[in-house]
Formats: structure tokens, C-alpha cells, sequence
């Protein structure tokens, strides 16, 4: 009996492109162009597939070739690939410009966007002085007055943001929610939606991706 499950998260859809056409959606590592056109040839092989719809499909292929890991493999010299894995021609230069473009511009937008988030989480001024009056000695009169200190800096906690299971690679360095603190780490495997992270203690923990940090 065929399914009738219907997939609509969108990184579920991801998953399962991976699993039905390896050789075309790369799931870790570095990714190949895709073929042009290759939505059709997509919706053509899954037109019998109760599992997902057309709309669905083309959001998935849009955050697949939107992703900074699929990006940084349209380079000079690579090849595109049909659902099969079989190449069908080299990238042209305007392709890989825009590409390149198009990377550049997100990762700025991201770190305008952190900049912005602690810039939000700043505590409004530094912490008032004490009102409270210096006690006064019935003694003669100081010639010297004693200088005031300095307020204390105020301290910006880091802020984190949520990663993005497409972008994560190994070796990458992130954050876990564990407890109270993030603990820092590195990617050592992906594998769906489970993240295999050593932390900088020397131990090695599994976990999903909503634990991850950036």
C-alpha cells in the first residue's frame, strides 16, 4: 500500500532527497551544482510520490541551493549534475558570479544580524552610583581629595543564535545548550537531524540540532 504521509518541513523534504537521489543532493560536506532545470526532472520522477507536493518540492531545492555550503561549490571548474549524478556541463562564469555574490551578501546579512541582536540584548546604561553619602570623620579637613573611582563596565553576555542543520559542517566550531551555559565544541558528524559534537572537555555528545549554537 502506497504512503500517504504527507512531508511539509521543509528539512524533512531535504532528508529525503538526500536518501532518494544520493548522488545528486549531497546531505554533508561540499555539494555539486545541480543541473538547470533539474526542478522539473525533480517533479517528473516524484509525480507518483504521495509523500510530497511540487510546492513543497521547489521550497526544499530553493533552501538546498540558497545554503552557504552549496554556494561555495559553484566554483570555476566544477560540474553540474543531473538527479542521477551524472555531469552535464561546466558552470558558466556569470553562474559562478552570481553565486559568489549571492554568498557574500548573506553572510553579511547574517552578521549584520548578530551585530544587531547584541547590540539589543546591551543592558540600558551601566548601573547607577550609589546614593548613599561617604561617612564623615570629625577630623581635619583633607588637603587632598581622594579621587572617585570608575563605574564598572557593564558586561555584554555573548549572544547566541540557532544554527541551521544545512549549514553546519564538520570540524566547525559551535555551541551546545547543556544546562544553564552553552559549551563549546566541534562538529564532528551530521547525520539527519542529529549533530555528533566533541566539547572542548574532551567529551563527545550526540544531539539535535535545535541544541546547536552559533
Amino acid at each position: 500500500m502506497e504512503s500517504t504521509e504527507k512531508l511539509t518541513d521543509t528539512n524533512a523534504i531535504l532528508a529525503y532527497l538526500y536518501e532518494t537521489f544520493p548522488l545528486c543532493f549531497i546531505a554533508e560536506g561540499e555539494t555539486k551544482p545541480l543541473k538547470i532545470g533539474l526542478f522539473q526532472d525533480l517533479a517528473e520522477r516524484l509525480a507518483d510520490d504521495s509523500k510530497v507536493s511540487k510546492t513543497q518540492l521547489r521550497i526544499a531545492l530553493r533552501r538546498y541551493t540558497s545554503s552557504w555550503r552549496y554556494l561555495k561549490g559553484v566554483k570555476v571548474g566544477a560540474q553540474r549534475v543531473d538527479l542521477d549524478g551524472v555531469e552535464c556541463g561546466e558552470l558558466e562564469q556569470e553562474h559562478i558570479d552570481h553565486a559568489q555574490a549571492t554568498l557574500k551578501e548573506s553572510q553579511e546579512k547574517a552578521k549584520a544580524k548578530r551585530v544587531a541582536k547584541a547590540a539589543a540584548a546591551k543592558p540600558e546604561g551601566t548601573a547607577p552610583k550609589s546614593e548613599k553619602k561617604p561617612f564623615k570623620k570629625p577630623a581635619p579637613k583633607r588637603t587632598k581629595p581622594t579621587a572617585p573611582k570608575a563605574p564598572k563596565a557593564a558586561v555584554v553576555e555573548k549572544e547566541f543564535i540557532p544554527a541551521v542543520l544545512t549549514e553546519l559542517k564538520p570540524n566547525q566550531r559551535v555551541n551546545v545548550k547543556l544546562g544553564k551555559s552553552p559549551v563549546a565544541g566541534v562538529v564532528l558528524d551530521i547525520k539527519k537531524e542529529d549533530v555528533q559534537v566533541q566539547l572542548d572537555s574532551g567529551l563527545t555528545v550526540k544531539v539535535r540540532v535545535e541544541h546547536i549554537l552559533l
